[in-house]
């Protein structure tokens, strides 16, 4: 898939055929392209957590209001901030651009995969600490749904807007 294709036709997937797994090969591609995002000054402050069991997933539904889907889609990846490795507050960006190249890379597979904000909603942040043990330095930022898409994904509304681009000024 051509790179402008893929971002141009990338959409959040909500429906999956009920807990298929995804393979090691694929999920390696998945990190690899999350890791090659870019990060201020390289510090790479990103950390993920693949949730593929069952049980914890229906946790995870009832923490997330809209994450109702977690569970049929059989994997879940917790984008995770470093606050200890880091430069300045660059750990609450650079994990969610290590998040996009996911959704991207997922796509490219042939995946469904849909973005839940976790950060900053603090009750979500603090419960997702709490179920998955996080260190203090390590906080929840994202949670993504990952699976196989349980019909043709459709293509997404055109979000472009020139009214939005200024050039050189406002």
């Amino acid at each position: 898939m051509e790179l402008i294709q893929g971002i141009l036709t990338r959409r959040s997937v909500r429906n999956y055929i009920a807990q298929e797994k995804i393979s090691k090969k694929d999920m390696e591609r998945l990190f690899q392209a999350a890791m090659q995002a870019p990060s201020a000054m390289n510090k790479q402050p990103w950390s993920f957590i693949v949730v593929d069991d069952s049980e914890i997933l229906a946790k995870i539904e009832k923490l997330h209001p809209y994450a109702a889907f977690v569970k049929e889609a059989g994997t879940a990846v917790i984008v995770c901030g470093n606050r200890a490795d880091c430069f300045e507050e660059y750990w609450k960006v650079d994990p969610l651009l290590a998040g996009q190249n996911l959704l991207l890379a997922a796509h490219a597979l042939g995946l469904g995969a849909c973005w839940c904000g976790v950060y900053p909603d603090k009750t979500r942040m603090q419960n997702f600490s709490k179920l998955f043990h996080l260190p203090q330095n390590i906080l929840p930022m994202a949670l993504i749904a990952i699976g196989i898409p349980s019909r043709p994904i459709g293509a997404p509304t055109k979000r472009y807007d020139p009214q939005k681009v200024h050039f050189n000024q406002w």
